[in-house]
């Protein structure tokens, strides 16, 4: 570059000590030096001027290559991306079937898992029931055997003490001087008869609503073990009834 401009230099000084065309603004100058000056402007002169003249030349092409270059690699870009978002929607959609799938799987065994819970605390508190039942119809058999038996006995009583003292009121009708003591001592005897059989019949009444309350107790036992079971059952665990019976066993 530095013999560029030497070189652009002396092409001024000669054109300025050219001599002048008269009557014109012309000059002469050597031939031979401006046109040697000139090769060595032109040798001076980088290679790259010549690149970057190709390049301006061919600017035009360049910049429709270069945008036809980004236009094909845009489109490129956004069929990967179609093709990305749709292997993408596939995936998400196989996923969420077998999602669907598993839950719906889950749910089955969970259903199937609190019927058979349902089955065993429904069978539990039939047993309980016929259980209670039997111990019901077992009390209330005893006790009604034996509140018979206190009726009979008090009966049997009754009847005995009302004939001892209608013999006894016979017999002391019969003797003038003592009827009054005989009056006095029947009707004696007829309330003590009373009082017998009245006294036997509430100890039987007393019996028989002891056993009653023992029982009711019993029923009450078991109807809490089972809204125990279906408590536990509503929060998806199994009841446990050993614990309640031992309890209850406890208590009784």
């Amino acid at each position: 570059m530095y013999r560029v401009f030497e070189a652009l230099d002396e092409l001024v000084a000669i054109v300025e000590e050219a001599r002048s065309v008269p009557m014109t603004a012309s000059c002469v100058v050597p031939r031979g030096d401006v046109l040697e000056l000139l090769d060595d402007v032109r040798d001076a002169l980088p290679p790259e001027l010549d690149d970057a003249q190709d390049v301006l030349d061919h600017r035009d092409k360049l910049i429709n290559d270069a945008r036809a270059q980004a236009d094909k690699t845009v489109g490129d870009a956004d069929e990967e991306a179609r093709t990305l978002l749709e292997d993408a929607r596939v995936d998400a959609d196989r996923m969420l079937a077998d999602a669907k799938a598993q839950a719906d799987r889950m749910v089955k065994e969970a259903r199937a898992h609190a019927e058979e819970l349902v089955r065993d605390a429904q069978a539990e508190a039939d047993d309980l029931v016929a259980e209670g039942n039997k111990q019901y119809e077992s009390v209330t058999g005893r006790a009604r055997v034996e509140a018979d038996r206190l009726v009979e006995s008090g009966q049997a009583s009754y009847e005995r003490s009302v004939a001892e003292g209608e013999a006894e009121k016979a017999r002391l009708v019969s003797q003038t001087e003592v009827v009054q003591a005989a009056h006095a001592e029947s009707a004696r005897v007829i309330d003590s008869a009373h009082a017998e059989s009245d006294r036997l019949r509430t100890e039987c009444d007393e019996y028989i609503d002891g056993k009653l309350g023992e029982f009711e107790e019993l029923l009450g036992t078991t109807l809490r073990s089972v809204g125990r079971g279906r408590q536990q059952l509503r929060l998806s665990g199994a009841p446990d009834f050993a614990e309640a019976d031992h309890r209850a066993s406890r208590r009784r």
